[in-house]
């Protein structure tokens, strides 16, 4: 028998933790740092004199010294200051204190700190798996009936074509459940299954070890391998074979109530429309899948080459089809991802076709010159033709521009790290970068200024990614740690109908809760009332805010990879 991971243990313990941080409470990564990692807590303004961190258990003095002058962040109207303690390298466990303000959270000083995040972060990805009963060996508390096998999906009138028409019926099965609803969605599993298989090619040897209690594991593919495949071979049965085009979305026609998986697959389900942005996308992951699968040809014979051949269809379908914006047609009130812009998709296909492939007409398809770098979000994904084009910069071929291709990804690190060091909490994120989904901002952010460090070693942008993920995990103004199951004020109540429904208090563990935001989109619905319109706090944890508290997968693969990464390189010396 599998024994259940130990976060399904904690989290179960931790169920009764408090709702919000106490004002004036000192803030910091409530998990902790890696022995040579920048280490920084925020303060409230009033509090005064020697800040000290000391030993959790027997109070004494490991650290001494004094905050920053305070400053006000407007995202939240705190007047804050900031102590960097960096210096505290002795693994330990650890609180802050000084005159004047709220004792922090226990935290840890060690290597692999974030080594259980992270396995709980890439198993929350079986957590949402469609189709798949979780047995208890595996899914522990949070066992389930299978739902959703998908093995009879209906062609939607809107997809219909002469060799598939209305009504046909395909098998599609397989793939994650999107978010805290039970639809699958290629643009959205596009940028998460890319980001995972990013994670595995850049730190396999962190991932070559790491086991997740997952169903595959033991089998001769890595852990994150196995759960990239799960909804791998899904998105390659949203192929239309006929033509390579792709279905943007399997869907109900409306969405589920708030019922477990198992009592919400009554309702017919349909393939919808085929779209631009959705068939680039299969494209970039499907080229990316082939190139990170190939050294597993034993194990999936014949799988990567039809991966590659799959993605090259559905260029050629894109090539010929370059601006069917998707909308949801008549009826279907399911998410809609709906993207009119391709610039920034057709760039990413092309890159890792390019790569994937060695054919060069697809670098100059890409038209690299005038392409830009941002931080990555489902409704542009140009960066992500960068973060690939970076990886593989020493073995491309010589169309490459290897001066472009650094400078990409340096300027919007650098641009990023001038608003972490101007930042009165210490944090990249700034205003407009609180939206729908802002966790996953600060998230990507580390990833990108990651993206840089590999290549220069400047020792700013591996300090400015770790404030992002020391924002998520409890230096923030709403004082949560984000991730479920994880710190002492965890979010309790997500916006996840198997967390919703199931009979467990706790929440299933290692999702990234959405995070704030001023839209407040929910607030007619929820009865908790938002505690602040200022953005940095505009927050609840409440299973009714879908707007501030749901969870999503292309949320929690930038927290598996941030985590790996600061697992791996958090040691670096400063």
């Amino acid at each position: 028998m599998t024994r259940a991971p130990a976060c399904l243990l904690f989290v179960l313990l931790a169920a009764g933790a408090s709702a919000a941080a106490a004002p004036g409470a000192i803030r910091v990564n409530q998990l902790g740092f890696s022995p040579q990692a920048h280490k920084v807590a925020v303060l409230p303004a009033g509090a005064g004199g020697e800040v000290q961190v000391i030993d959790a258990a027997s109070g004494a003095l490991a650290w001494r010294g004094r905050a920053k002058p305070a400053a006000t962040w407007k995202e939240s109207g705190e007047a804050v200051m900031l102590a960097d303690f960096s210096a505290l390298t002795r693994p330990g466990e650890y609180r802050i204190r000084a005159d004047g303000a709220g004792q922090s959270e226990r935290f840890a000083v060690r290597a692999g700190v974030y080594s259980e995040l992270n396995r709980a972060a890439l198993k929350a990805f079986y957590f949402n798996r469609s189709g798949m009963a979780l047995d208890a060996d595996h899914a522990g508390p949070y066992a389930r009936a299978a739902g959703h096998p998908d093995t009879r999906v209906l062609v939607h009138a809107s997809a219909a074509s002469k060799a598939r028409p209305e009504g046909t019926v395909i098998a599609s099965a397989k793939g994650w459940y999107d978010a805290g609803d039970y639809n699958k969605y290629i643009v959205n599993s596009g940028i998460s299954t890319y980001t995972l298989l990013a994670a595995f090619e850049h730190y396999p040897g962190y991932f070559a070890r790491k086991r997740t209690g997952i169903p595959e594991s033991g089998n001769r593919l890595p852990d994150i391998l196995d759960e990239a495949l799960w909804n791998l071979e899904w998105m390659l049965t949203m192929q239309d074979p006929h033509d390579g085009g792709v279905y943007n979305k399997l869907t109900n026609e409306r969405f589920d109530g708030i019922v477990m998986p198992a009592q919400a697959s009554a309702e017919p389900r349909y393939v919808v429309r085929k779209g631009t942005a959705a068939t680039l996308d299969f494209a970039a992951t499907m080229a990316t899948a082939a190139r990170v699968l190939k050294p597993y040809e034993r194990q999936l014979p014949g799988l990567p080459a039809k991966m590659l051949r799959a993605a090259e269809a559905a260029w050629e379908w894109a090539r010929a089809n370059p601006a069917v914006a998707f909308r949801n047609p008549a009826g279907v009130v399911t998410g809609e991802y709906g993207d009119a812009s391709f610039d920034d998709e057709f760039a990413w296909a092309a890159a890792e076709l390019y790569i994937s492939s060695g054919k060069d007409s697809y670098y100059a398809a890409m038209q690299p010159a005038g392409v830009t770098a941002s931080v990555p979000q489902w409704a542009d994904v140009r960066a992500l033709a960068w973060i690939s084009l970076a990886h593989h910069r020493n073995s491309l071929s010589a169309v490459a521009d290897r001066k472009l291709i650094a400078a990409r990804v340096d300027g919007l690190a650098a641009s990023l790290a001038a608003t972490w060091r101007s930042s009165a909490y210490g944090v990249p994120m700034q205003g407009g970068d609180f939206v729908w989904g802002s966790n996953a901002v600060a998230l990507n952010q580390s990833m990108m200024l990651l993206q840089a460090y590999r290549l220069n070693g400047k020792r700013d942008y591996l300090d400015a990614a770790q404030a992002g993920l020391d924002y998520i995990l409890g230096r923030n103004a709403t004082g949560y740690a984000f991730v479920t199951g994880f710190g002492t004020r965890q979010v309790m109540h997500p916006h996840h109908r198997p967390s919703m429904a199931g009979k467990v208090a706790a929440p299933v563990p290692g999702f990234l809760a959405g995070g704030p935001h001023a839209g407040q989109q929910d607030k007619g619905d929820c009865k908790a009332a938002y505690p602040s319109a200022l953005p940095a706090l505009s927050y609840i944890d409440d299973d009714c805010s879908y707007a501030s508290n749901e969870v999503a997968i292309n949320w929690n693969a930038p927290l598996v990879y941030v985590s790996a990464a600061l697992d791996v390189l958090g040691g670096a010396g400063r």
